[in-house]
């Protein structure tokens, strides 16, 4: 009996590497995400920001700019410039610390938006003794003032995915989503009746994430509510088609939480959510370009708390309609298949030998 036992055991454990190596989603989870993690954590989980975006604005002498030290990267010169081109530039995300110089001081303005820049740069500014130092947008350097913002961006995508992902998947599995295909509606009325309700529940999330925020946690209003209201309608778009991409491309609703935690994870490690985009290097830097959730926290903090303007933000609003075009577009093609009826195409011929 021993021996019976070890052999089923054996037999057991053979079965399920097996079933493993045939199940291609769940070995990637397995191999691939902590892979991913240990990469993007070794490159990117940086807080210390050593190239710190600087812009030196006015008469500003040689010998002040030199005393910044290798840490200030000077990407903007404006000779001509005063403290409220120093502002705009700050406002616009054009640099993140400004030397403002004029005929009776040199000042200091920091970006406090970005955190972990302000406090790298406000670490380093020994060298410029006499100089007055402000922080602009965020005081007092608070951590929740950030990452409020954020993690109204993590809510948004987090929702969106599953809530969108798992809805049509549990149709197709209760055998509800076939009989779509016999009735007159398109795939893309199909897409926008499955998505709508899921879109006006993750908005309510972002108008209640951001009460929460300016009420319990004090955080600032300062831009416009349309502006606001337009990021946060064009990336939910995206996520929501991202949603439907996850649901096309599973057969189960283990699948789907598989797939949607494969979107999700690296947009929470490169998006500028937990650790500074200037804190990683550029191998890495690059993959937060193709993250929704990168441009929509530039332009939530953007406008929530710095109170830019249209023209400051018109490129990352437009990376993020771009894509929300295409994933709706990929989504609609997508959900066309899986909506055809199996063998649609012999139809007609099938109905003509049965009239012969």
């Amino acid at each position: 009996m021993q021996g019976s036992g070890r052999f089923a055991v054996k037999a057991m454990i053979l079965k399920e590497f097996r079933q493993m190596r045939r199940d291609r989603r769940t070995m990637a989870l397995m191999l691939l995400v902590p892979l991913l993690m240990l990469t993007v954590f070794g490159y990117a989980a940086r807080f210390d920001v050593k190239t710190i975006p600087t812009a030196v604005v006015g008469p500003v002498s040689p010998a002040a700019v030199g005393a910044l030290g290798p840490g200030f990267d000077i990407v903007h010169r404006q000779p001509d410039g005063d403290e409220a081109s120093a502002r705009r530039l700050l406002r616009d995300s054009k640099a993140h610390v400004a030397l403002v110089g004029s005929a009776e001081r040199t000042d200091v303005l920091i970006d406090g938006t970005e955190l972990f820049s302000a406090q790298s740069g406000l670490r380093r500014l020994g060298g410029l003794p006499g100089a007055r130092v402000e922080i602009l947008y965020n005081a007092n350097l608070s951590t929740a003032t950030v990452m409020v913002p954020s993690i109204t961006g993590f809510i948004l995508l987090f929702v969106g995915l599953f809530i969108t992902g798992l809805g049509v998947v549990r149709e197709r599995e209760q055998g509800t989503l076939e009989l779509f295909a016999v009735t007159p509606l398109r795939p893309i009325d199909v897409i926008l009746g499955k998505i709508l309700p899921h879109f006006l529940i993750a908005f309510l999330n972002l108008v209640v994430a951001t009460l929460a925020g300016v009420l319990i946690f004090d955080v600032p209003f300062r831009g416009s509510l349309i502006l606001f209201a337009v990021f946060g309608l064009v990336f939910l778009f995206a996520v929501l088609g991202f949603g439907v991409l996850v649901s096309t491309a599973s057969r189960t609703q283990g699948e789907a939480v598989q797939l949607a935690i494969l979107v999700i994870l690296p947009q929470v490690m490169v998006s500028g959510m937990v650790f500074p985009l200037h804190a990683m290097p550029d191998g890495v830097r690059w993959i937060s370009s193709v993250m929704p959730l990168t441009y929509f926290i530039l332009g939530m903090r953007s406008v929530q708390l710095k109170g830019a303007p249209l023209e400051a933000l018109w490129f990352p609003l437009g990376i993020l309609i771009a894509m929300a075009a295409a994933v709706f577009v990929v989504s609609v093609l997508r959900f066309r298949r899986e909506l055809t009826p199996h063998g649609s195409p012999d139809a007609p011929d099938s109905a003509g030998a049965v009239a012969a």
